[in-house]
Formats: C-alpha cells, sequence, structure tokens
C-alpha cells in the first residue's frame, strides 16, 4: 500500500506531502492543475520498482528517466521540473507500507535523460500498477503494441502498458467467483461479454440475442467499460495492488457513471488500492453516496482538490469530504443551478 507521496517543485503539482488512504483517493479540480500529473508521476516509479530486476542506483537512474519521459512526454525530463526564473530541482518521494520499497528520486530544470536517486528502495514491488487513461484501448488491441515497441510513436506509455494487460489470458480457478460478482454490473451495462478472438487477437463485445460485434462498431462509453471488465475478467486488476484511472467519466452518461462508481468501490473492496483523477462532481456525488452505505463505511477513502490561487495551485486534503471548501466543481454546479432559476424567473 502507498501511504505518502512527496513532491516538491514538479510541474504545477502544489509542493506538499499527499497523504493516501489504502482504499480509494480522489483528486477533484479544474483542468491544468496536475491531476493527471499526479497519477502519473506516481505510476511512473512504482511500474519502474515493479519491473526492475536489477535495483542498483545506476540502473534505476536510468529508468526511471526513461518511464518519466515516455509516461509525461516532455521534450526532455527538465521541462518537467517547475517553470521559475533559474536553475529549479525537482523531487519526487514514495512512502509505501513496506519502509523496504521506499523510493525518492529528483532531477533539475538542466536535467536531460538521468535523475538522481535519492532512496534506492530495498526490494522490488511484488503488486504492479495498472493505468487506465481517459481513452478506450480495447480498439487497438492486438496491433498497438507491436507498433509501439518497433517504431518511435507519439503515445505516452500507459498505453502500452496497457493494452498489454488487456491482452492477457482469462483468469480460471478459485478466484473466478470474485471475477463473476464484480462483471455482472458491467456486462448489464454494455449488454454482452467481452470476449477475444484467439486467433486475430482481437477484441468483440458479445451479445446474447445479437451475436459478436466489432468493438470498432461499440459506443465508446461501452468500450471504456469493456477495457475496465477486461482486466477484471483476466484478474489482471485484481493481481495489480494498484489502480490508477484519470477522468472515469469520459464518454460516459450518468447511467453508465453510476456503474463505473459501483465498480471502483467493489474493486476498492477486492483490496486494490485505487487512485482517481476526476473534475466530474456526479462521479463524486456517486461514490460518496456509495462509501457512506453501510456495505462500505469501513473501506477507506481519501479526497482531494486542487484549485488556482494567483499564480500557484493550492491543494486541500482530508478522509471527510466535507473539509474541502475548494471543490471549484460544485461552486460552478450551484453557479449555473442559479443562473438556470434566473433565466427561468425572468
Amino acid at each position: 500500500m502507498l501511504k505518502k507521496a512527496h513532491f516538491k517543485n514538479f510541474t504545477r503539482v502544489p509542493n506538499d506531502d499527499w497523504q493516501f488512504a489504502s482504499g480509494i483517493n480522489v483528486i477533484v479540480g479544474e483542468n491544468g492543475l496536475g491531476k493527471s500529473h499526479v497519477l502519473k508521476a506516481i505510476y511512473t516509479l512504482l511500474k519502474v520498482q515493479a519491473d526492475a530486476k536489477d535495483l542498483s542506483k545506476s540502473t534505476l537512474e536510468k529508468a526511471y528517466a526513461e518511464k518519466l519521459v515516455a509516461v509525461l512526454r516532455p521534450e526532455s525530463l527538465g521541462r518537467l521540473a517547475k517553470r521559475r526564473q533559474g536553475r529549479e530541482r525537482c523531487e519526487i518521494a514514495l512512502t509505501l507500507e513496506d519502509p523496504e520499497l521506499d523510493c525518492a528520486i529528483g532531477f533539475a530544470t538542466n536535467a536531460k535523460s538521468q535523475v538522481e536517486v535519492i532512496q534506492t528502495p530495498a526490494k522490488s514491488l511484488v503488486l504492479s500498477p495498472a493505468y487506465l487513461p481517459t481513452r478506450e484501448l480495447v480498439t487497438l488491441c492486438p496491433w498497438f503494441l507491436p507498433l509501439y515497441d518497433n517504431y518511435h510513436l507519439e503515445f505516452e506509455e500507459t498505453w502500452r502498458d496497457t493494452v498489454s494487460l488487456l491482452g492477457n489470458p482469462t483468469l480460471k480457478g478459485a478466484r473466478e467467483k470474485d471475477v463473476t460478482r464484480l462483471l455482472e454490473p458491467l456486462e448489464q451495462a454494455m449488454g454482452g461479454k467481452v470476449i477475444v478472438d484467439s486467433s486475430s487477437g482481437r477484441f468483440y463485445l458479445q451479445a446474447p440475442a445479437e451475436g459478436r460485434m466489432e468493438m470498432a462498431l461499440v459506443a465508446e462509453g461501452l468500450r471504456k467499460l469493456s477495457m475496465l471488465a477486461r482486466l477484471i475478467s483476466t484478474g489482471t486488476l485484481l493481481k495489480q495492488g494498484f489502480l490508477f484511472w484519470d477522468e472515469p467519466e469520459t464518454n460516459l452518461n450518468p447511467k453508465l457513471v453510476k456503474t463505473v462508481a459501483a465498480s471502483i468501490v467493489a474493486v476498492a473492496a477486492s483490496g486494490v488500492q485505487i487512485f482517481i483523477a476526476t473534475h466530474s462532481l456526479f462521479l463524486l456525488r456517486e461514490l460518496e453516496i456509495l462509501l457512506d452505505d453501510k456495505a462500505h463505511r469501513k473501506l477507506s477513502r481519501r479526497w482531494f482538490s486542487l484549485a488556482a490561487y494567483e499564480n500557484s495551485v493550492l491543494l486541500e486534503q482530508s478522509a471527510q469530504i466535507e473539509d474541502i471548501q475548494t471543490l471549484v466543481m460544485l461552486e460552478q454546479e450551484l453557479a449555473q443551478s442559479d443562473r438556470f432559476l434566473g433565466w427561468e424567473a425572468a
């Protein structure tokens, strides 16, 4: 479990310590304030530590730098340091439940391709993270993986990582009951099951009355659900330990957002630590409703808000959403209601 992340001079992310819950962590705020950057930075450090076969300082320095550039896509590593006059130094540190997994890195604005490892983890991470971007990826399977590995493409590497996970075989054995339970609401919303053609590797939606439908012909919102369903059906998500999901609500109608929210809570209850970035008030409220239910009240949660203030970004965090004062999305929602009521009265 990730307990804390420390950021100093990393893009627009506030210089602060982020204290995480073992269950669900939700980051809210307007566009451009660093929500996605937080998810991608933490994912990067955990992914390197999970994949590393050699934990020597020199190997990790190269691996962290390459992964940061591949995931965040700056022109050079130093571009990820906060923009200020003169030379600035950026630092990112992760504190996990097991102190032997703790890690920390740093680099300056003039860094091109290598970071300094401030704290080297004593052992590799057993549970690897999974990252779901805002775009669905099932229609990229299976052709995207060899294309990315053999050519220089301007796509962030989280896409490559997730497409690789989607290709895993379907789970069987003791955990099949858990998978079936988690898949049921997703398959009801999609109107069928996600299947993979063994010869081509292409994905289809198998509907009871309509047969196989190519994923490219399925609505994009349902394709996002199918991506989550696939990771559950392979057991990959249940074994990952960490799920990072950037704007789960993208291209989903409110009914499907409710299904996604219920799935997020169910996956977290199965033991996966979840990190979400969103600016959807509907998703925020739905998660709050579900977590307030008696069945999930013991599931730990933490809320984070990023808000622009003068030339900086402010961070608020709490285990209680009522303690967060800078929920800009709520202010805008209320302001719209006032405008609508004023227009209706006129």
